[in-house]
């Protein structure tokens, strides 16, 4: 029996890279599949090897697990924005980090295209928030110098919008070369082409997960009225309301409410909250 890790999964097949080394192609015992279980990227497990083909014959306990794409024990997740083209979604930027705070993921910002727009407005609203931010312009070789203090030695994964710069980064900080697809003058979008998530790995020491239409994930595992747990800057504070239960929403001398006043929470920030408590909210309603 070997110990490994599953770095790739293609059609059915799982590329194990063993104590030894060596990568071996796998496959799951029929026993997973009856206890639903389904080995994903990410996963340590034991492999039994026979002839050049392995097994697949123990999955460890996972520290995080994501279902969409299917990864496993992710240490940081790096959410690469574009100051502009695209500019910002700052909903889906708080929605990616809102996620990785539920399951336990260490968020990093990563504000590429300084070159063409200052991500100063940007970084201040996050680091506010308690966030590491890093500003980058992905044509200067400076980035893997900026991100690799947070993903050294760790298991990381980046995510973004299309057109962001998230492969010519990669390619940077893996020296790898990943397909990147043009972007158009006219949407200024860029077109994904990476076909199967896999861990890249660092020479430095860690794993890079490289993660296609990895933008946003699914909010039903999180409790509407548990959703300030997911936003630092509330958790801290919001045991300092008037009112136990104090959902931040219409309540009167709400903590919550008045820092966003202040200025001492950004408004984007309150903003991106009620509207995700909304969408929880309809959750709960359509399951009943």
């Amino acid at each position: 029996m070997t110990k490994g890790r599953i770095i790739k999964g293609i059609g059915g097949f799982y590329y194990v890279k063993a104590a030894d080394n060596v990568i071996y192609e796998c496959k799951a015992r029929g026993i997973f599949r009856k206890e639903s279980i389904k080995p994903a990227i990410g996963d340590f497990v034991d492999i039994l090897v026979e002839n050049g083909k392995g097994s697949i014959e123990k999955i460890y306990p996972r520290t995080s697990y994501l279902i969409r794409p299917t990864v496993a024990n992710i240490d940081v997740l790096v959410i690469v924005v574009a100051a502009a083209e695209p500019e910002p979604n700052i909903l889906l930027i708080d929605k990616l980090l809102v996620n990785a705070e539920n399951v336990g993921i260490k968020p990093v910002i990563l504000i590429n295209k300084t070159d063409v727009k200052s991500g100063d407005a940007l970084k201040e609203i996050y680091e506010k928030a308690g966030y590491p931010v890093v500003l980058t312009c992905a044509m200067e070789e400076n980035v893997k110098d900026a991100i690799l203090p947070y993903i050294k030695d760790k298991t990381s994964a980046f995510a973004g919008l299309s057109g962001v710069g998230k492969s010519t980064i990669l390619n940077l900080i893996t020296d790898t070369q990943q397909e990147t697809g043009e972007i158009s003058d006219k949407i200024k979008r860029g077109k994904h082409t990476t076909r199967h998530v896999e861990l890249l790995e660092l020479k430095e020491g860690g794993y890079v997960l490289d993660t296609p239409g990895f933008s946003s994930f699914e909010l039903n595992t999180i409790k509407a009225d548990e959703l300030y747990k997911c936003f630092p800057e509330m958790r801290e504070i919001e045991d300092m309301c008037r009112f136990k239960g104090c959902v931040h929403i219409n309540e009167p001398d709400c903590i919550i409410k008045e820092k966003v006043e202040s200025g001492e929470i950004a408004k984007s920030r309150y903003e991106s909250y009620v509207e995700l408590f909304g969408e929880l909210k309809k959750i709960k309603e359509w399951e009943k």
